[in-house]
């Protein structure tokens, strides 16, 4: 007769309850064996009479009774296991080796470093290569041939650290399922108490979907990564764009005040003498002629708005007594000498300072000063009101716009002052003030650039303000430049 080892593995005794041979087992209607008090204690603990392994559920306790044929073949491998517990069971070959559960899948083998001992040698432990979940043990490649030969239903995973954690603390049970409801993991036993009626799912299955959704997500965050780096060099591309159209804008501005505006201030547009041309037909030479005279009385009237070209006269009660002003109150140089003046109201009596006589209020107004060579000025607009005794600083703050030469450099009277670097140095300075939109600006005559514009709101009068200074002697004089007194006219 054959014996209990060549017709069943011990794995088959197995009581999936207690994981442990068979004691007294009985069978249920389904068909699964328990030991006697194994089942008796599972159904005492739950509300439902339900089978541990495939969870049918039976409407009354069933009547149980000893499986006496199971119960002798248990009893039999029960007796061999324990004569043969001391013998070396050599594994058995490819060809007889029943196969193994598959291992639950993508189990990472563990990281460099981090090896985890065999728990099975005694003295020096070599590296485990196989952990088992059901006997919570992790073993060395001799030791793992001795326990696959004997269990060969085990689940085998790549070998892990503390495998008790694998285990229901409450019940002392494989942690095999999954409880959707708690998200944690459960044993068998966890079902029929705590998580009664909860929706429970293999811990594998659980494991798998929820790996599948890791990488789903981690795909969907690096894409989101990309968009957002995508859309972070689009919004710095379109800065970039904006500020060189910002900046192109700019430049196309002022090449355009200077070369239609500004050049036009400075000397009278050529014309050309349409007197020679003629038109043959008769009948259009009146209605061209209105046309053209009409143009040119609107074009006219525009320039007349554009800007106010002035005429500036020094005012000599506001000079300062070491500043010589020229009978026609166009030009001013440092006497080099203190002059015995009366020292009214609106003179200034310690600063070399002179101011228009004519004040502006509404309106755009441009004029020119002759500055040369000389290294110690400032031309501007001073309002009305600024303080004409004693130390007086010439900034914004203190109601003064200019520009200025001083010890060899060119500034603007900003607070703090801005420093300029000007090539070539301007001889000649054209000021124009448009008293509405709050700017005065400042441009080099021969070379028709820009050089500064200040930017501000005027709520009283404004002057034309000059400085010339002189440390030890006569200075050369900063004249006012003359505009044509008429403008020449077209002819068509």
């Amino acid at each position: 007769m054959a014996s209990p080892s060549t017709l069943f593995s011990e794995e088959q005794c197995h009581c999936s309850i207690c994981l442990d041979v068979f004691t007294n087992p009985v069978s249920i209607p389904c068909g699964h064996n328990f030991c006697m008090s194994c089942i008796g204690g599972y159904w005492k603990s739950s509300a439902m009479y339900q089978c541990p392994m495939c969870k049918k559920t039976f409407y009354k306790r069933p009547d149980i009774s000893i499986n006496t044929v199971l119960r002798e073949i248990a009893e039999q491998f029960r007796g061999m296991r324990d004569s043969t517990s001391e013998e070396r069971v050599e594994p058995p070959s490819e060809e007889t080796a029943e196969p193994r559960p598959e291992e639950p899948p993508g189990q990472p083998p563990p990281p460099p470093g981090d090896c985890v001992p065999c728990d099975v040698c005694t003295g020096e432990q070599l590296q485990a290569v196989r952990s088992c979940l059901v006997c919570l043990t992790s073993y060395c490649d001799e030791h793992i041939k001795t326990h696959n030969a004997r269990f060969t239903k085990h689940k085998l995973i790549a070998p892990v650290r503390n495998l008790e954690d694998r285990m229901c603390k409450k019940h002392e049970r494989l942690l095999e399922l999954f409880c959707r409801s708690d998200q944690t993991c459960v044993c068998v036993l966890c079902i029929e108490t705590d998580h009664r009626a909860h929706y429970t799912v293999p811990a594998e299955r659980a494991w798998t979907e929820k790996k599948t959704q890791l990488k789903k997500t981690e795909a969907e965050v690096q894409q989101m990564m990309q968009d957002r780096q995508k859309k972070v060099e689009e919004i710095r591309q379109c800065v970039e764009l904006s500020r060189s159209s910002t900046q192109r804008e700019i430049d196309d501005s002022m090449q355009v005040f200077s070369a239609l505006t500004f050049p036009s201030l400075c000397t009278p547009p050529h014309t050309r003498d349409w007197s020679d041309a003629t038109v043959h037909t008769d009948v259009c030479v009146g209605t061209v002629r209105r046309a053209v005279s009409q143009l040119e009385e609107t074009l006219r009237e525009e320039t007349n708005k554009l800007v106010e070209m002035v005429g500036v006269t020094l005012d000599a009660l506001t000079a300062n007594p070491w500043l010589q002003l020229s009978e026609s109150g166009k030009q001013v140089r440092h006497a080099g000498t203190w002059q015995d003046l009366p020292d009214g109201p609106e003179r200034f009596n310690t600063v070399v300072i002179v101011l228009g006589r004519e004040p502006f209020d509404a309106g755009r107004h441009y004029w020119e000063v002759q500055v040369g060579e000389k290294d110690d000025w400032y031309v501007g607009v001073a309002k009305a009101s600024v303080n004409r005794k004693g130390r007086i600083a010439v900034s914004t703050a203190h109601g003064y716009w200019a520009l200025a030469m001083k010890k060899g450099q060119y500034r603007v009277s900003s607070a703090p002052p801005l420093l300029l670097t000007l090539h070539p140095r301007p001889r000649q300075v054209g000021v124009y003030l448009d008293y509405e939109e709050g700017q005065v600006s400042f441009y080099d005559v021969k070379a028709r650039t820009h050089i500064h514009t200040f930017t501000d709101a005027f709520t009283e009068k404004l002057q034309p303000f000059f400085y010339l200074y002189c440390c030890d002697k006569a200075s050369d004089s900063i004249t006012i430049s003359p505009f044509p007194e008429t403008p020449p006219t077209k002819q068509c």
